[in-house]
């Protein structure tokens, strides 16, 4: 390659990560003024347990109300409400 080919190539990948450096750094004022939305939203995993290679015990919390599940099953199945539980 020589050194006129070259040019092109760098200037194009330096323009990306210009492009992808301002995306990145609005995404972030974005987040502190509050305007984009932030991680740990409406649903939460807050424990699993396997019980065997098929089937799970999961504890989700949805808002602020906490679900005992079972999966992997035939079937997946509620187990428990547990209400409603402070964050």
């Amino acid at each position: 390659m020589t050194h006129m080919s070259l040019y092109p190539l760098l200037s194009s990948l330096f323009a990306l990560a210009a492009v992808l450096g301002l995306l990145g750094f609005t995404a972030r004022l974005l987040r502190m003024g509050g305007m984009a939305p932030r991680a740990g939203g409406r649903l939460q995993l807050l424990g699993s347990l396997a019980l065997d290679p098929r089937r799970r015990l999961v504890l989700v919390r949805a808002d602020r109300r906490e679900y005992l599940l079972l999966t992997g099953g035939a079937n997946d199945l509620l187990l428990a409400e547990l209400g409603e539980r402070a964050p």
